[in-house]
């Protein structure tokens, strides 16, 4: 009288998974949105550096020193920032 039902095909559990996949998982599991997060380290390093070398010609070229100079200041600090952010995460990811 049983009737053997399709609801566990096609399904795999941890024991049935791939091991590479099921390490992707966990690795995911334990440091969500890691891809994401240095996606956007680049991004705004990027950002800054493109900003660092508009105030930086402008200090060279003489325009506007007094407002330029703390705006480069600020520029060179979200890229120090995004690097050491980058540099960060990618150790985390080592010691795991």
């Amino acid at each position: 009288m049983t009737n053997p039902t399709p609801r566990n095909q096609g399904k795999k559990t941890s024991r049935t998974m791939e091991p590479e996949k099921y390490a992707r998982l966990k690795a995911e599991a334990a440091a969500p949105y890691r891809g994401l997060r240095k996606f956007v380290y680049v991004v705004c390093g990027a950002s800054g550096a493109i900003g660092a070398f508009v105030f930086f010609a402008q200090v060279m070229a003489g325009r506007d020193v007094g407002t330029a100079l703390p705006n480069l200041t600020l520029q060179v600090g979200i890229v120090a920032l995004m690097v050491f952010l980058y540099r960060w995460d990618r150790e985390k990811k080592r010691r795991s």
